[in-house]
């Protein structure tokens, strides 16, 4: 009987092992905790931003990144109320959605395309900022439209043709566009409509690319509705984008409570809105994209409660 009994040590490293284990659930208890007070301390006014941007169709990942930046600001505290947390994001979000305005039609611009999806109102459009240009500028317009896939669109855009009084011409392919501009050399600004069929068919977006000029006096447009989703619209934009389009027209803003895409795709294509349409009206209802509008807009009133 030389050898003391083993039992009591290896008791003795079992309890130790129990400790340990205990003290580190405690440990992520405390961890957890200190967490959910974290986040039930992501102030009453954070939580309420989060949920105002969520209603607003903003993507998760902007929403996360405003907050930190939030946190993060010189004039934040964690007891800040609605009022100052709203004026910080206003000024994170003006920053983020305005690279450089404004990004109407510049003076000296003699082609102005319109593309993208059927249904967003490009033909409309067209007619507002026409009609703007016929009857705020006095300049001297002309319609080229290659939409021929839908007779309603070419109606559509003869009809407002024949009200602005301006000559429209009808291409029916890209070698006929010589033609067209020849018939509209007298013209001071040129307006285009381009087909709005299959964006996910890339032979589609190369047609429309063929189409439009690549000149210092030529601006091109997308044209994308608010009412779409985030995801189908970021199929469109990075689409048109390969083709060196960066500049949007948001229609529909009337027909949705959400405006968090014009948000999602600055940040997610570094697309810059130039205008807004809210309704059907020429040519009313459209209005040079301005950030501190569409920022108010997007953010809501603050009121404390």
């Amino acid at each position: 009987g030389q050898h003391p009994p083993a039992r009591p040590a290896s008791r003795l490293v079992v309890d130790q092992e129990a400790v340990l284990e205990e003290i580190r659930q405690m440990k992520a208890m405390m961890a957890k905790l200190a967490r959910s007070r974290e986040l039930e301390e992501e102030s009453a006014a954070i939580a309420k931003l989060r949920q105002r941007l969520t209603d607003q169709d903003v993507e998760r990942e902007w929403i996360d990144l405003l907050i930190d930046k939030i946190k993060a600001h010189p004039a934040y505290t964690p007891e800040a109320g609605r009022q100052a947390v709203w004026e910080i994001a206003a000024e994170v979000l003006r920053e983020w959605v305005n690279p450089g305005e404004p990004t109407g039609i510049r003076d000296g611009i003699r082609v102005v395309h319109l593309v993208g999806p059927t249904g967003v109102g490009k033909t409309t459009t067209i007619a507002k900022l026409a009609a703007d240009q016929v009857l705020r500028s006095k300049r001297k317009v002309g319609f080229i439209t290659s939409d021929t896939y839908r007779i309603a669109a070419v109606d559509q855009l003869r009809t407002y043709a024949n009200i602005l009084n301006v000559p429209m011409e009808v291409v029916f392919s890209p070698l006929e566009l010589a033609r067209a501009f020849k018939q509209l050399e007298d013209r001071e600004i040129i307006f285009m409509d381009t087909a709005g069929r299959n964006f996910r068919n890339d032979l589609y977006v190369s047609e429309v690319s063929s189409l439009i000029q690549r000149d210092e006096d030529c601006d091109t447009y997308l044209v994308l509705s608010l009412t779409g989703k985030t995801r189908d619209l970021e199929a469109v934009a990075s689409r048109f984008k390969a083709y060196g389009v960066t500049k949007v027209i948001y229609t529909k803003q009337d027909e949705t409570d959400a405006i968090g895409p014009v948000l999602n795709l600055a940040m997610q294509h570094n697309l810059k809105a130039a205008y807004i349409t809210t309704g059907q009206n020429v040519p009313d209802d459209i209005e040079p994209f301005r950030s501190d509008r569409y920022v108010a807009r997007l953010l809501g009133a603050h009121d404390d409660d």
